[in-house]
């Protein structure tokens, strides 16, 4: 693996094309949301390329849980930064977000056009069980790699999967409290923290003044986007229920109806579940509303990760940073594995569902090399012919 010496990490194995190309790949196909997105990452650039090592992959992780926005894009900005630093994050972040931006787009274009997705409903019936045996072994993969027999991070995994599934959400100060604690417990601190986090604070302020677009209802959907993207934790989980607030509740741009459809496109097309902003944005104001829409939960995220990279890379390997860190990671795996329980719960709603997430796990784990979207399409075609059956 690679080893860092100093500021600088040691020739990249991989070139920047080939790090944009991996992650356009990954935002066309990686069906499952977050928790399997991360999971493919670990899978394809720590475990099968070697481009990422173990430490580089739970700083990233870890960053990504401490702020807040869209964990997978956040993982995969903070992943094109370890060797290519500002350029490889910004272009790495756009290949990965980009392909499932067009497809929303695409498919707002189609609702709209043809007046709601009917038969999505029986799409996400498939897909959604089956995406949660996907979303299961990823979790399991990631908990036996990292954790192994550590009773201490085994009690943080616990905690913070149980935190996850009571209050269905990511909770940033089970993260915090996780990092804190392994690092006073194994590397007592010799030093003082110096706050440079805060640093991070200039730049966001100066991206929310820019606040001069020339449409009134462009200007709301930015301003609100852009503080969804800032302020809430938790990824795919915690974003739908803050989204619902505003767009239904608060400002009226949907109906019931039209968020849940929402909801549906961000789980049945692959990349991260929060571009589900562009397909709402599309609805409210066309092509330019998903721009804005998506630009505003984005960009927020991409300053978050770039800004305080360069700290968790010049003091990466300072024992109470590793401590902090694998604190952290043991409580995201926890948070991730209790998702699958929320998640769980939503999509299996029947014996059938059941079943088509109990083959999924046996089928990933028998043929470790089948690719997911095979799985995912398989599914498609399962839920178009179970969801008529079940809802006679």
């Amino acid at each position: 693996m690679n080893e860092i010496v100093g500021d600088n990490p040691a020739p990249p194995r991989y070139t920047l094309w080939q790090m944009v190309r991996y992650m356009i790949t990954l935002g066309a196909w990686g069906f499952g949301g977050p928790v399997a997105l991360v999971g493919y990452m670990y899978r394809d650039l720590v475990e099968k390329r070697g481009w990422i090592s173990e430490a580089e992959y739970k700083e990233g992780m870890a960053l990504a849980q401490l702020m807040p926005g869209p964990l997978a894009a956040q993982l995969a900005i903070y992943l094109g930064y370890v060797h290519y630093r500002v350029l490889g994050a910004t272009l790495v972040g756009a290949a990965f977000v980009l392909p499932s931006f067009f497809m929303v787009v695409a498919i707002g274009a189609a609702y709209t056009a043809f007046g709601g997705i009917g038969w999505m409903q029986a799409v996400f019936y498939g897909v959604g069980a089956s995406v949660i045996g996907i979303i299961a072994m990823s979790a399991y993969k990631l908990t036996t790699k990292n954790i192994g027999k550590d009773k201490l991070l085994w009690a943080i995994f616990a905690v913070s999967a149980a935190v996850t599934v009571i209050t269905k959400s990511e909770v940033v100060w089970v993260f915090l409290g996780a990092g804190a604690l392994v690092w006073l417990l194994r590397a007592p601190p010799g030093w003082a923290t110096k706050g440079k986090v805060n640093s991070a604070a200039a730049p966001l302020a100066a991206f929310f003044a820019m606040d001069n677009l020339d449409w009134h209802k462009l200007g709301q959907i930015g301003a609100y986007f852009a503080y969804a993207g800032s302020f809430v934790f938790g990824s795919g989980l915690a974003i739908v229920p803050f989204l619902y607030g505003g767009v239904v509740q608060e400002y009226h741009w949907l109906n019931d109806r039209q968020f849940v459809d929402a909801v549906a496109v961000a789980m049945i097309t692959p990349g991260p579940v929060v571009i589900t902003t562009g397909f709402i944005g599309f609805l409210v104001s066309g092509f330019w509303g998903a721009v804005v829409a998506a630009a505003g939960t984005f960009i927020p995220c991409y300053l978050f990760t770039i800004l305080p990279a360069p700290y968790f890379k010049r003091h990466g390997k300072r024992p109470g940073i590793v401590a902090f860190v694998d604190g952290v990671t043991a409580a995201a795996i926890g948070a991730i594995t209790g998702a699958v329980i929320v998640i769980g719960q939503r999509s299996i709603s029947d014996v059938a569902t059941a079943v088509l997430a109990l083959v999924t796990v046996a089928v990933l784990w028998r043929f470790k090399k089948l690719p997911e979207p095979v799985v995912v399409a398989v599914a498609a075609l399962a839920g178009l012919a179970l969801h008529p059956l079940a809802h006679l």
